[in-house]
């Protein structure tokens, strides 16, 4: 179930703006403030099974979006893969510490370093 909502969180981040104001609205409203069907339809005057489908086709459409575009994918992948290349480069500081003293082989991997930072926050 953490994972789901994980999940939902993750989608309505990446794509919540491609939604209709309503849809927004819900969605948020049930996964990140944790309402329940009942407590939003009250709270609009409409039916919980209203509440349901407009929650039901944001999710569809956030879920197809991210089947087209795969960005989350995408983004997790670059996370991990960004999170490798730190540590590489930092055993390579280090063995060039212990073994080599370089200062050329330290000076790239500083860039190295810098250019996977920049990575890392876009």
């Amino acid at each position: 179930m953490k994972n789901q909502a994980y999940r939902m969180a993750m989608l309505f981040d990446f794509y919540g703006d491609l939604l209709t104001d309503r849809q927004k609205e819900f969605y948020d409203l049930y996964y990140n403030d944790d309402l329940s069907l009942a407590e939003i339809a009250e709270n609009y005057d409409i039916t919980r099974q209203g509440v349901r489908d407009i929650i039901v086709r944001a999710e569809r459409t956030l879920e197809g979006i991210e089947e087209k575009t795969g960005l989350i994918q995408r983004y997790h992948r670059t996370r991990s893969t960004t999170a490798m290349l730190k540590d590489l480069c930092l055993q390579i500081q280090a063995l060039n510490r212990d073994r080599l003293g370089s200062q050329d082989l330290e000076a790239l991997c500083t860039q190295l370093s810098a250019a996977i930072e920049d990575l890392g926050r876009e």
